[in-house]
C-alpha cells in the first residue's frame, strides 16, 4: 500500500471548500420530497447517490420500485422505519461527555477499554483498579462501557445509517435532520467534534492507554456512515455545505492517520479480523474522498493478501474458528471481506474472483458456512453465544455475486431481529 503524504492543514481547507461550493442548493420542500414526487425529479433527488460500499443505482432502483407500489419493498420499509423510528428521541451523542479524558488531556480524543480485559486482584486503596487485566475472550466486561466513549460512539455509528435510509425512502424530512445532528455534533462542531483518530481505543487498565487493536471499534459501522453522507449529499434536509466540507476534513484527516500512523500501520498488519477490517476502512475513506486509487490498491493488494492468509482450501477462517466465539466471528469477518469486495466493485476490482494458493476465496468461506446458516447442520466449533442469523448478510452478498448454492440457501436463512433490508440496504452487515 503506497503512502499518503500528510495534507497541509490550509491546503485541506481550502479543497474542502472547494469540493463544498459545488453542492446543489436543495429547499426544505424539494428535500422533503417522497419517492416519485415531481419536485424530487427536479431537484435531482433521483440521481443515484454516491455511496463507496452500497451500490448507488440499486438504492436507487430500490427507492423507484417503492414509488411503483412494490409490496416486498413497503414491508421492508415498514421495518426500516420501526428501527429508524426508535432513534428519533436520542442523541445527539458528544465525545466530550465522558467523566475523564483520555491520557492526552483532550476531552475531544476519543476513549474506550478492551473490552475482553477483566480485574484479577480485589480492589484496594492501594490497587483501585484491581489490576493486573487478564483476557477472557468473548466475555465483554460491562466496566469497559462505563466512562468511555464506545457506547456513545456505537449509537451514533448505528442510528445515522438507519436514519438516512429512511429519509431517503420516505422523503420524511425528520430522519435526514437527525442524523445530520447527530453527525455534526459528533464530528463537526468544535466544541463537541471527536479529533480524527483513536490513538486511545481499547486500552488496557494498568498497561496501555490505546492499541492498534481499537482502531477496530469503527468497524463496519464508519463505512456505513460513509454511505450514509453520500446518501444526504443527494438532497437531505438540515444537512448542510458546512456538514459536507466539515466531514471531507475529518475523513480526510481519519484516512492520513489510519494510513500514516504506527496504530494504523499495525492494524493494515494484523492477519485476522482486524486486518481485513483495517483494509475496509481505508478503501472506503479512500472512494469517499476522492483517492479512487488508493482504494483500487488496498482492495487488489490487501484484500488478496487477506484472503490467501485467513481462508484455508475448504472454506475455514482458523484464526476465527480458533475464538470462543467462533461463528461470531467468522461471519464478523466475512462482513467486512463482503464490504471491501463492494467497494472493490466500485473501483473495477474484482474482489470474488480471487483466489489464493490453495484455490480458496470468498464464495469458499461463505459456502464453509451455510449448513450451518440454512439450520440443516450443528456448528461444529465452540460457540459461547449462538445467533443463526448472523450469516444472513453475507450469503445475500455471495448470492448477489453470483454463487448458486448462496443463491438457493437465501430461502432457507433466519431472518435478523428487525428484519432482512438486504433490498434497501444491499451491503453486508455483521448483525450482532
Amino acid at each position: 500500500m503506497r503512502r499518503r503524504l500528510r495534507p497541509r492543514l490550509g491546503a485541506l481547507i481550502a479543497a474542502v471548500a472547494a469540493t463544498a461550493a459545488v453542492l446543489v442548493p436543495t429547499t426544505a420542500s424539494s428535500a422533503s420530497a417522497p419517492p416519485g414526487d415531481p419536485r424530487a425529479v427536479r431537484h435531482g433527488l433521483h440521481s443515484a447517490p454516491k455511496t463507496p460500499v452500497m451500490d448507488g443505482k440499486r438504492l436507487l432502483q430500490a427507492r423507484t420500485r417503492l414509488a411503483l407500489g412494490d409490496p416486498t419493498l413497503r414491508d421492508e420499509v415498514t421495518s426500516l422505519t420501526a428501527q429508524a423510528d426508535a432513534w428519533l428521541g436520542k442523541g445527539p451523542w458528544t465525545v466530550t461527555d465522558k467523566p475523564i479524558p483520555a491520557a492526552s488531556g483532550d476531552i475531544h480524543d476519543y476513549l474506550s477499554q478492551a473490552p475482553y480485559f477483566w480485574a484479577t486482584q480485589p480492589r484496594t486503596p492501594e490497587n483501585p483498579k484491581g489490576c493486573p487485566y487478564e483476557e477472557r475472550d468473548g466475555q465483554r466486561n460491562p466496566e469497559a462501557e462505563i466512562g468511555t466513549d464506545r457506547v456513545d460512539a456505537g449509537n451514533v455509528l448505528k442510528s445515522v445509517p438507519l436514519l438516512t435510509l429512511a429519509w431517503y425512502y420516505t422523503g420524511k424530512k425528520e430522519y435526514a435532520e437527525h442524523a445530520s445532528r447527530i453527525l455534526r455534533t459528533w464530528f463537526v462542531d468544535p466544541a463537541t467534534r471527536m479529533n480524527p483518530h483513536l490513538n486511545y481505543a481499547q486500552g488496557i487498565p494498568c498497561k496501555n492507554e490505546g492499541r492498534s487493536i481499537g482502531i477496530i471499534d469503527f468497524a463496519q459501522y464508519y463505512t456505513g456512515n460513509l454511505d450514509a453522507m453520500a446518501i444526504l449529499d443527494t438532497g437531505a434536509p438540515g444537512w448542510t455545505k458546512s456538514d459536507r466540507a466539515g466531514m471531507r476534513a475529518w475523513n480526510e484527516a481519519y484516512l492520513d492517520w489510519l494510513v500514516n500512523s504506527e496504530f494504523g500501520k499495525k492494524e493494515s498488519a494484523a492477519t485476522n479480523n482486524h486486518g481485513t477490517y483495517a483494509a475496509m476502512q481505508i478503501a472506503g475513506l479512500a472512494v469517499a474522498t476522492g483517492d479512487r486509487e488508493l482504494a483500487r490498491e488496498t482492495v487488489r493488494e490487501q484484500g488478496a493478501k487477506l484472503i490467501d492468509f485467513q481462508i484455508t482450501a475448504d472454506g475455514g477462517q482458523p484464526r476465527e474458528l480458533a475464538r470462543t466465539r467462533s461463528w461470531h466471528y467468522s461471519n464478523y469477518n466475512l462482513a467486512a471481506f463482503c464490504r471491501l469486495a463492494a467497494i472493490g466493485k466500485q473501483v473495477g476490482v474484482n474482489l470474488w474472483s480471487h483466489q489464493g494458493p490453495q484455490g480458496q476465496s470468498l464464495f469458499d468461506a461463505i459456502g464453509y458456512l451455510l449448513p450451518t446458516a440454512t439450520g440443516e447442520a450443528t456448528w461444529p466449533h465452540p460457540e459461547l453465544e449462538f445467533y443463526r442469523y448472523a450469516a444472513s448478510d453475507m450469503v445475500h452478498a455471495a448470492a448477489d455475486a453470483g454463487d448458486r448454492a448462496a443463491k438457493a440457501a437465501l430461502p432457507k436463512l433466519q431472518a435478523p431481529p428487525g428484519g432482512d433490508l438486504w433490498e434497501l440496504r444491499p451491503a453486508a452487515q455483521h448483525a450482532v
